[in-house]
């Protein structure tokens, strides 16, 4: 038995996988189960296995991409899904646990992976943003919100997946609604959107609740398309974007937002950048000012980004745990005013999301390569097991400068989140 069937041997319970070796020979792990995943790996490269030993958090997912290693149907969702769902986090499963040594030395080196000057995040921003517009437009929802939707109607159905009768656009307006619910907006108000994407927040904000907002970024592909589409709907002097930097931005305009709000940007600070982070927002907010945070975040202690992700997808990324985040809020005397963990709600984005992307794989593969579609559908498979049985959440973070800014109710956050969702 080789080392790989010895690992699978005893962490594979439920649902099957089966293994069919260059040589012929097949061993199955784990028993069929109703609403569990049955997948086939098929070994194509002798040297396959070797390179997953030698490197489990990062050979797997090179040896997909290459084609050393397939999946029946390119399930590969189904695999990932599969390991994680016998070893959930909440019950200690760990996958390929690093040693003592290795933990240590990860925590040495991590700064080191995040230390986002300029020139690097720019460089980082470029690397995933700046694929091309088109590419995101194929599989993200009409208005391109690249971040965890909101499911408001979501259940758990049987075996505890979480599932919608929403579309991703419905859950995708919901999400915009609920945040500018929270950022307790008032008509003419100045807001901020760090890390604006591709516009669609900013115009949100300033269509339902009648606000001027100034959307920053770093991408040159994001800033085009957002100018255009203020343009287009005749609001260029009210939603406003730039390619700068909050730090830069920090430094030439002190407090001047009634409102800051940053979605899915925060993962790409880094650790080393989040007391810098915090001390910007405090300082471009006006006293009596409200800031909304929505970043993935993690359920336990502090870790690291895991080495697919960031190699090939989000160099220079980490995804904070709540106690950093925190610690790092405190010390420029943020008050965390709400805070919500929206839980499964980006497995179900993410689920979507792996769903368009494989619908449009000869688009893809056609544009770029094979490799390239299968880096893709793996990210998104590692990411939607994350969600679900693994450590990862959605935190939304609602801070203000003065204790008495906010009604002393959350019955605010509700009215308005219905008033918006009624405008559309």
């Amino acid at each position: 038995m080789s080392l790989i069937d010895r690992i699978l041997d005893g962490r594979i319970h439920k649902g099957s996988v089966t293994i069919a070796r260059p040589d012929g020979s097949n061993r199955s792990f784990g028993k069929p189960a109703a609403g569990w995943p049955d997948v086939v790996i098929r070994i194509n490269d002798r040297g396959a296995e070797r390179r997953i030993l030698t490197n489990p958090r990062l050979g797997l997912g090179e040896t997909f991409m290459d084609g050393a290693v397939s999946v029946d149907d390119d399930d590969i969702m189904g695999l990932v899904e599969l390991v994680r769902r016998n070893n959930v986090w909440e019950k200690g499963g760990e996958i390929g646990d690093p040693k003592p040594l290795k933990r240590a030395f990860k925590k040495i080196t991590r700064p080191f992976n995040q230390m986002n000057s300029l020139a690097r995040s720019l460089s980082n921003v470029a690397h995933h943003y700046d694929l091309s517009n088109d590419f995101y437009r194929q599989w993200l929802d009409e208005d391109m919100q690249y971040s965890c939707a909101y499911w408001p109607d979501a259940d758990l159905g049987d075996g505890g997946a979480a599932i919608s009768q929403l579309s991703l656009d419905q859950a995708q307006t919901a999400k915009k609604a609920h945040i500018a619910a929270k950022l307790a907006l008032q008509p003419g108000q100045r807001v901020l959107d760090i890390g604006c994407g591709w516009g669609g927040m900013a115009l949100y904000l300033n269509r339902v609740a009648d606000v001027d907002v100034l959307g920053i970024t770093l991408s040159q592909e994001q800033l085009k398309l957002g100018r255009e589409r203020a343009e287009a709907a005749g609001v260029a002097d009210r939603v406003k974007f730039e390619l700068i930097d909050y730090r830069d931005l920090a430094r030439r305009e002190a407090a001047g937002f009634d409102r800051i709000v940053s979605v899915g940007m925060f993962e790409h600070v880094g650790v080393p950048q989040f007391d810098v982070f915090f001390r910007a927002a405090a300082n471009l907010m006006r006293d009596d000012g409200v800031m909304l945070l929505h970043t993935i975040g993690r359920m336990g202690k502090p870790g690291a980004t895991d080495a697919f992700t960031r190699k090939y997808i989000f160099p220079g990324g980490y995804i904070p745990s709540l106690s950093e985040t925190l610690e790092a809020s405190e010390k420029v005397k943020l008050i965390a005013s709400d805070i919500e963990n929206l839980r499964l709600h980006y497995a179900l984005t993410l689920r979507e999301w792996y769903k368009r992307v494989r619908d449009i794989r000869e688009d893809i593969i056609a544009q770029y390569d094979e490799d390239f579609y299968r880096m893709w559908i793996f990210y998104l498979s590692g990411a939607t097991a994350a969600f679900e049985s693994g450590g990862m959440c959605n935190h939304q973070y609602q801070f203000v400068r003065d204790r008495r800014a906010l009604p002393l109710s959350r019955d605010y956050m509700l009215k308005a989140e219905k008033e918006y969702l009624a405008k559309g």
